[in-house]
């Protein structure tokens, strides 16, 4: 999807060049560069900062709405159609951040420079998001309506009648969501408001924020010399965390310091718009862990009336503590959707990882797919020889074999484990597929914690694509005190597995207790179980409460030495944070698990709620587009147009019309997929071999064309008839353009 999306914004640059502005102006096609258009990486056309992007099917209707011009007749629709940068008039990006997590506003105004006034087109609007992003909300405000996001419950679903397209609204990839607005006319600026949160990383001390803000060059609206305001606010809640905050993208200006909170503003008349990301860190003081805990009432327009808490933990400089001693056993799926680049790069990221094992610790590897294959029938010493021996194994490893089998090999790394004494023991599984007895899974897991020694089996699951459960992956590593990642983009496969494993193999407190919650009948935390602190990442516990809050919490743990850690925890009241939009993604995804597992319907409903009420995502929420029209002022105005047909039922509507996105979340795995051994993202259409043929003829004569009809009309054709009509009608339609876009060429 990502790579068909940033061609059709090639073609789009490329069909931009029969756009006239006039004498005194320009539009900057593309950064100048020596390379041409067609030899850019595809990731260079991908957003890098919210964007909005005219969808044109027709060639014909685009121009200057203010200066129409003489363009050459094209034939042909463009289907898939190109996508035509808008440029952008105006910019605020106001981000408010609390812990690790920040809340992300964004208002905009672009203008649809490239159509005829008299013609309209869609609008699809791309939004970047940073680390682990979850969108929460799109606004639109047009001369005559409005467009806006919300969710609602599955039972709502039976009474909306439209349906969108999927490239009408859906991730891009895993942190580019795009949404497409209706009709819209040449020449009319656009209002836009998005809203997401993202969070931040912890790394040597350091929670930093990198929010996507780079412009291209072409989005520069096309009068020359003309300055425009860019604002960008940044609020830092600094009641918990006492660090100095730094800031290396923009030249910020602190303009207000209260008790809790610091705000940051940089403001300033720019020609050209910001090519730098917006990026924050600040610095976490602290030689020794510690943590405080936040509580807050529910809000009055909450279905849980309960309050809320959260409790908060930094590992703080551990690099002269004790380490733990590790017993580690990687899982890993080899069945055939594993083959290429899922498998290659988990080799890479296991050989980063065995280099972080230390000759003390010991490790072991189990290969499945519907087979189980063993580097050792037991654990082995990290030691040098052994170590090489399984680069060795593991590089002559291929996918082998039929079916996806998690539980033996799972059961058969527990039971190896059951013998380590004074280390970690950990299972690392790496799967992309479902399996049909994943509630099994649970319930054994569940009883191996229950029955097992003080230091259980932690189980800690990185799960590849859309096929596999991540609601299943997500509760088999709660249960055992494990952490889980999800990877959905083959190219960071490596990447996020080595940052798993580099954070659970740095633990700095295992064992974690928080004294008055396993004594307090009447305080729900949303974990089962708490996994422990790594020296590479904070720890974040939420969940709810009656009564009142306890005055004072320890948190108990055990350390590297094996020693014993008890630490008090500062207890306060949440004034300046908005608890409740701060844990809302966590306890989303916590509860989204237990749902799965439990099969409880109220839960589900607990969970919708919360969802439609935070504006989170859920799996029991869909995301509808809401259509509104403004009050006609002039009535007279709308009785003209009163015979009309459709169009007057649109003006007399006042009822809002609304449009089902299709789904945007993971979902619960998917057999058929796994069975099939099929590789997630690999589903492509594949056109007829006639239609393959005309295509490649084609685009080899027009790919300088900025038209490219011809290219898309002969990838519909189904006989060679058709074929070679559609390429000599093609051919004669690009002639007449070729010497306004190309003109170098002759």
């Amino acid at each position: 999807m990502a790579e068909d999306f940033a061609k059709a914004v090639e073609d789009g640059l490329r069909l931009g060049k029969r756009i006239y502005l006039g004498k005194d102006r320009a539009v900057a096609v593309a950064p100048p560069k020596p390379l041409p258009l067609m030899n850019k990486s595809p990731q260079f056309y991908l957003p890098s900062a919210p964007m909005v992007y005219a969808v044109i099917y027709d060639p014909k209707i685009v121009d200057n709405p203010d200066i129409p011009s003489y363009q050459p007749h094209v034939h042909g629709r463009l289907d898939p159609p190109a996508l035509i940068p808008l440029q952008m008039n105006a910019i605020n990006l106001d981000v408010d951040c609390y812990v690790d997590t920040a809340f992300v506003h964004v208002s905009g105004t672009w203008r649809v420079h490239c159509v005829m006034s008299s013609r309209s087109c869609y609008c699809r609007i791309a939004v970047p998001m940073g680390e682990q992003g979850s969108i929460q909300g799109v606004e639109v405000d047009l001369p005559k309506k409005s467009y806006s996001t919300e969710l609602i419950g599955v039972e709502e679903i039976k009474g909306i009648k439209k349906t969108a397209k999927l490239e009408d609204g859906q991730f891009l990839t895993p942190h580019i969501f795009t949404i497409t607005i209706p009709k819209i006319h040449g020449g009319t600026c656009i209002s836009i408001q998005l809203r997401w949160s993202q969070r931040l990383s912890y790394n040597d001390g350091q929670l930093s924020l990198t929010v996507p803000f780079r412009f291209p060059e072409y989005v520069n609206p096309a009068i020359k010399n003309v300055a425009r305001k860019e604002k960008i606010q940044l609020n830092v809640n600094s009641s918990i965390v006492a660090g100095m905050v730094q800031t290396t993208s923009h030249p910020f200006k602190e303009f207000r310091r209260e008790t809790g909170e610091i705000a940051f503003l940089y403001e300033a008349d720019v020609l050209t718009w910001s090519e730098t990301d917006l990026s924050l860190s600040y610095s976490v003081s602290s030689s020794v862990i510690f943590g405080g805990a936040l509580f807050q009432s529910a809000p009055i327009y909450d279905s849980d009336q309960r309050d809320m808490f959260c409790i908060y933990l930094f590992p703080g400089n551990q690099r002269n503590t004790e380490v733990f001693g590790k017993a580690v056993i990687f899982v890993v799926d080899v069945s055939g959707s594993m083959r290429g680049k899922p498998l290659e790069s988990t080799k890479h990221a296991l050989n980063t990882a065995f280099s972080k094992l230390s000759p003390e610790d010991s490790f072991n590897i189990i290969l499945f797919s519907g087979e189980t294959f063993l580097f050792c029938t037991s654990m082995v010493l990290a030691s040098l020889e052994e170590v090489e021996k399984a680069f060795e194994w593991i590089a002559n490893q291929h996918c082998s074999g039929d079916g996806t089998n998690i539980f033996i090999p799972l059961q058969k790394a527990v039971d190896m484990l059951s013998n380590t004494h004074d280390s970690i023991p950990m299972v690392f599984l790496v799967t992309d597929g479902a399996v049909e007895d994943e509630r099994k899974i649970c319930e054994w897991m569940n009883k191996v914690v229950k029955n097992g020694e003080s230091l259980c089996p932690r189980i800690h699951t990185f799960g590849i694509g859309s096929f596999c459960n991540h609601h299943f992956l997500r509760m088999l590593s709660m249960i055992s005190h494990g952490k889980y990642v999800a990877c959905f983009d083959p190219d960071t496969i490596a990447t996020r597995m080595q940052k798993l494993f580099s954070n659970c193999l740095s633990t700095a407190l295992a064992n974690i207790t928080i004294d008055a919650l396993d004594d307090h009948e009447q305080i729900e935390v949303y974990s089962t179980c708490i996994p422990d602190l790594s020296s590479e990442t904070l720890l974040i516990i939420c969940g709810r409460y009656q009564g009142s809050f306890p005055d004072t919490l320890k948190a108990k743990g055990i350390l590297g030495d094996s020693s014993s850690l008890v630490i008090d925890l500062k207890v306060e009241k949440a004034k300046d944070i908005p608890l409740d939009k701060f844990i809302a993604k966590r306890q989303i995804d916590l509860l989204t698990a237990q749902a799965w597992f439990s099969e409880n319907k109220q839960l589900k409903e607990q969970i919708a709620n919360l969802s439609i009420r935070t504006c989170n995502i859920s799996e029991y929420t869909r995301m509808v587009l809401v259509q509104k029209r403004k009050s006609d002022k002039d009535s007279a105005g709308a009785q003209k147009v009163k015979k009309k047909g459709i169009a007057s039922k649109l003006l007399k509507s006042g009822e809002p019309q609304k449009i089902l996105l299709e789904i945007l979340t993971v979902g619960f795995g998917n057999l058929v997929a796994t069975a099939e051994n099929i590789r997630p993202g690999s589903e492509e259409e594949i056109l007829p071999e006639v239609g393959k043929a005309a295509s490649n003829w084609c685009g080899q004569l027009c790919k300088n064309c900025c038209c490219m009809c011809c290219l898309e009309c002969c990838s519909k054709m189904g006989n060679q008839c058709g074929a070679i009509l559609t390429q000599l009608l093609g051919a004669l339609a690009c002639i007449g353009c070729c010497s306004l876009c190309c003109p170098e060429e002759g």
